[in-house]
């Protein structure tokens, strides 16, 4: 027998490591195709999620737009709100009993119930520790420390969020005019 070689059955000179080597070959090109297909899975995987990411984040920014679309109309009315409460507080007792009081305080409530309706809250201040979240500073005044002790302008939020703060006075903990600290 030849050393490099041995005969097959045609008489041809065949080399012995050839299907050693074609074996090594085809499992390092499977290897290959393994690992090529795992990373190309694995990319697909991290787009797949990214998609959906972005499918839920475009959804909940198009719910978000839906709900506080309105909030620059609102905004736009509440000076007229604010206006009305002012002059339904201004009215002497002796004429809140006629019709067209009657009729500007319905009217009032029509649109405070409108705009109740569409998610807006007013803020809740007056005696409640200053948050600067929902309050803005105006003054400081005698009274308790850190304590809102008069509102100015009324606050708002739509849908849990500020739509404008409260306008308030905060106690300096100095005492009040009644002794109270």
């Amino acid at each position: 027998m030849n050393q490099q070689g041995s005969e097959d059955l045609n008489g041809e000179l065949a080399p012995e490591f050839t299907e050693v080597e074609d074996i090594e070959l085809l499992k390092q090109a499977l290897s290959e195709a393994r690992e090529k297909a795992e990373a190309n899975l694995a990319g697909w995987q991290r787009a797949q999620a990214d998609f959906i990411n972005y499918r839920n984040r475009s959804e909940r920014e198009k719910a978000d737009l839906g709900k506080y679309a309105k909030g620059e109309l609102i905004l736009k009315l509440l000076p007229a709100l604010d206006d009305m409460e002012r002059a339904l507080a201004a009215i002497p007792l002796r004429q809140e009993k006629l019709g067209w009081v009657e009729g500007v305080r319905l009217i009032e409530r029509k649109l405070r119930a409108t705009l109740e309706a569409e998610g807006l809250e007013p803020i809740k201040s007056l005696g409640e520790p200053f948050d600067p979240h929902f309050h803005e500073a105006v003054m400081a005044s005698k009274g308790k420390e850190g304590m809102v002790v008069e509102e100015i302008e009324k606050g708002y939020q739509l849908n849990d969020r500020v739509l404008r703060p409260s306008k308030v006075v905060v106690g300096s903990g100095e005492e009040d005019e009644e002794g109270e600290k």
